[in-house]
């Protein structure tokens, strides 16, 4: 399944989620999300803080977002010939 969803373009992200304590706004935490999502729209990243900020009682302060295509056009190359050992 993974190979599929990279093939398709998807690569795997990763958001660095800063927000606030519920308790003590005022303190900044830290939170890692990571996931195969879509760039430059990243419609799953989007799901996920769409919910973060429905469920999550910790406001978001910012997020930062990296992503890497895991499989390039390089790493990809048609078989000359199909080999059986037997």
């Amino acid at each position: 399944m993974k190979l599929l969803r990279q093939l398709e373009g998807y690569r795997l992200t990763t958001a660095e989620i800063l927000y606030h304590m519920p308790d003590h706004p005022g303190v900044l935490q830290s939170f890692i999300w990571q996931d195969y999502d879509l760039a430059p729209d990243y419609p799953v990243l989007h799901r996920f803080l769409d919910f973060w900020t429905r469920e999550i009682e910790g406001k978001l302060h910012s997020v930062r977002v990296g992503s890497a295509r895991l499989i390039t056009a390089g790493e990809m190359r048609m078989a000359r010939g199909l080999f059986t050992l037997q």
